[in-house]
């Protein structure tokens, strides 16, 4: 099956297109990302960070934030000590503050959007943030066939996720 790639080069103030854009592409994506876990090229992960800097230098986080808006990081236990401990806080004070545990028993946030973004869309936490936040939205990632899961989720909630995958396909046609 041969696919019809469209670049729409997506922007952050196209915000409210993304998701209708990603669920457009949904069943194309992840044919695709079956095909690429099947025929994995061994240089994927230089493609992929060569791509995921491409996008990043064009693409401002803070005037967006979408992800810390609509989805809320895992916290591991390494997070929660070095964040109490910023906040100067017992770190069960900081879990009873906020945090809750979900159906897979991971710490996540109580309430979204994220009690650390600032109204500029700033973190007030951003030095000892969660890993999560840090390596999100995990385009460059080693082994990257691996994740694809997390990229399918990510491309609606992520305008850069959305070009970054757009570029991939036309770069490596499967």
């Amino acid at each position: 099956m041969q696919f019809i790639y469209q670049i729409i080069e997506l922007t952050n103030p196209q915000l409210n297109i993304l998701q209708k854009l990603a669920k457009d592409k949904q069943v194309e994506n992840k044919k695709y990302f079956d095909k690429l876990k099947k025929k994995t090229p061994k240089n994927l992960d230089y493609i992929m960070q060569d791509l995921h800097d491409a996008e990043f230098k064009k693409t401002d986080c803070l005037s967006c934030a979408n992800c810390c808006k609509t989805t809320g990081p895992l916290f591991t236990s390494a997070d929660i000590e070095r964040i109490s401990k910023h906040l100067r806080q017992k770190p069960q004070q900081f879990i009873d503050q906020y945090l809750r545990i979900d159906e897979d028993n991971d710490y996540v946030l109580q309430k979204l959007p994220c009690t650390f973004l600032d109204t500029d869309n700033a973190c007030f936490i951003y030095d000892v943030r969660p890993k999560a936040c840090r390596e999100f939205p995990h385009t460059d990632r080693k082994k990257f066939q691996q994740i694809t899961n997390i990229t399918l989720k990510n491309i609606p909630v992520c305008p850069a996720v959305y070009n970054i995958v757009e570029e991939m396909k036309r770069k490596l046609p499967l």
